[in-house]
């Protein structure tokens, strides 16, 4: 008979009891975060149903725990492979509603590929974020290179990466993890489980409830945490940043959230899951549980919320507009070298 797994942490709600202590600015400005990616991820959806862009993949729901981790690193300084859902991320990161938008459109002076590559896959050289791509799972060996030569260099950076649950399917997931766990890295690994891998749901997907209990087979910490809770999100990432920092070793991260919207905009989610199941979910919303909780604290108030809907609006419009009036590249660029000059984005 095998032995059974140790028991991982359960990390439930922050928002009740507020132990973690951040500035009141600092929480201001997670929401605004928050907010700006919600509004223009629900842009990108319009513009698909207007038939202004060709495709879109959605970060809707995952806010919480993408800027829970945006803020416990160091921005600009660590190094960030992320997954196509993370828009949240990328934004509080320096990418900007502009970039994307340009991406969507795939106008001339898209940052990451020269808008040879589909949306969402995110890049800045100067951001510190490292390129993606659309085979899933392949940055998370990629990350534990990254954080073997930090540690090899003697630098205090680490290297955090994020995939969906999905992707934990495939061979890269474990041979990085294993690669981590051996060599005690400054990694941070992510999943974002919002229990659908396209269409497949998790219990047909794996045969342990939770992706963090395979922590231990790779001799790392495991964590689970409330994905739709932004507090509870950036207190485990602080941990395990902080862990990894110093010298501490790598940690895998399971944050439980959900997609309320399909899982792209060529995908039909109502053919594998009820209304009711997305409906109950909403309630569960990242960003109407931090809305509720920075009211209740007085740290913001309903007329400062219509400000920020009101500065996101604009933004999103702002953006929009600069990329449709953005011109298509040449058609000779598709030709064009695939590694980015030296003084790239």
């Amino acid at each position: 008979m095998s032995a059974s797994l140790p028991s991982l942490p359960q990390i439930d709600s922050c928002l009740d009891d507020a132990d973690v202590h951040l500035a009141p600015e600092t929480l201001r400005e997670m929401f605004w975060q928050m907010l700006l990616a919600r509004r223009l991820d629900e842009r990108a959806w319009v513009l698909h149903r207007q038939g202004k862009i060709v495709f879109h993949i959605s970060g809707i729901g995952h806010e919480a725990i993408q800027i829970g981790a945006a803020y416990a690193i160091r921005a600009g300084y660590d190094y960030v492979h992320p997954y196509y859902r993370d828009l949240a991320l990328n934004l509080a990161l320096g990418y900007t509603p502009v970039q994307f938008m340009l991406s969507l459109f795939g106008r001339a002076g898209e940052s990451t590929s020269g808008a040879r590559q589909m949306p969402s896959h995110w890049g800045s050289r100067r951001l510190n974020i490292v390129s993606g791509s659309s085979p899933v799972a392949t940055q998370v060996p990629q990350a534990a290179g990254m954080a073997l030569a930090c540690k090899l260099r003697g630098e205090d950076r680490i290297a955090l990466t994020t995939l969906g649950e999905g992707s934990t399917s495939q061979g890269d997931f474990y041979e990085g993890l294993n690669w981590a766990g051996i060599h005690h890295l400054p990694l941070v690994c992510i999943v974002q489980n919002n229990i659908y891998a396209i269409s497949v749901p998790l219990e047909r997907q794996m045969a342990v409830p939770n992706v963090a209990d395979r922590a231990p087979m790779f001799g790392i910490a495991g964590v689970i945490v409330d994905g739709n809770d932004v507090l509870a999100c950036y207190r485990v990432v602080k941990e395990a940043v902080d862990r990894a920092r110093s010298g501490g070793g790598a940690t895998l991260i399971e944050a439980k959230t959900y997609r309320p919207v399909p899982h792209s905009s060529d995908d039909d989610d109502r053919s594998y899951r009820s209304r009711e199941e997305v409906n109950a979910w909403k309630e569960r919303d990242p960003i109407v549980r931090f809305r509720s909780y920075l009211l209740d604290k007085s740290i913001l108030t309903e007329q400062e919320i219509a400000r920020y809907e009101a500065r996101a609006r604009k933004e999103v419009d702002a953006a929009q507009a600069d990329a449709e009036a953005a011109p298509y590249p040449p058609p000779q660029n598709a030709l064009g070298a695939v590694f980015a000059p030296s003084n790239g984005e």
